[in-house]
């Protein structure tokens, strides 16, 4: 089996239908943790996909001004990294890690070998805490393992950037224990949710 690379855009129609009911690299903190054990958020995070792939549609979620931010500066950090290491950012809109589409990941691009590069535009301070740090934000640990898991690439990318400041460009390597942990637990994860899907399916 092998990857399947979207050609659609992000935020699209096709976008948010392509991802009811599959596991997304963004929410999967919320079957496991950054230490390889189930998430308390689980069994809403179960029931929320059942209920997409029941009623094929999704329920709005909350976005923060910050967020709204940070996805308005997101084509400005492409074209920056373009700059530093001059090269295309290929975009794309989601990553299948099979032709069963039970997962994916939508990274900010797609660079050299396909490998997933993650862009983030956090506020000033958060910006600052992250230079100091110079390693990759503990809480885009889990995020960046899944890109890596569903691409099948042994290497990625995060960049932080805030106008006025340098940017954090980091590489991101595969943790194969954590991988391990986490696809056990994707998979006992999609078993169950089928599991709800077939049993509500028959009522």
């Amino acid at each position: 089996m092998s990857i399947i690379i979207t050609d659609f855009e992000q935020n699209s129609p096709e976008w948010y239908q392509a991802r009811l009911g599959s596991v997304g690299a963004s929410s999967v903190d919320k079957i496991i943790t950054s230490k390889g054990e189930p998430s308390k958020q689980r069994t809403d995070y179960l029931y929320q996909l059942a209920g997409e792939i029941l009623t094929g549609r999704a329920e709005e979620t909350y976005q923060s001004q910050a967020m709204i931010n940070g996805h308005e500066r997101e084509a400005a950090s492409r074209v920056l990294f373009e700059m530093i290491y001059g090269i295309e950012v290929k975009q794309c809109a989601l990553v299948y890690k099979d032709e069963r589409k039970l997962f994916h990941c939508s990274p900010d691009g797609l660079v050299w070998d396909n490998e997933p590069l993650e862009l983030k535009n956090p506020m000033m301070k958060t910006q600052i805490k992250y230079l100091l740090s110079g390693n990759l934000p503990p809480e885009y640990f889990i995020q960046t393992q899944m890109q890596l898991y569903v691409c099948e690439k042994e290497r990625g990318y995060f960049m932080s950037c805030y106008d006025g400041l340098r940017p954090l460009i980091v590489p991101v390597y595969r943790d194969e224990a954590f991988l391990a942990k986490l696809e056990h637990e994707l998979e006992t994860f999609v078993c169950e949710l089928a599991e709800i899907v077939e049993k509500l399916s028959k009522e």
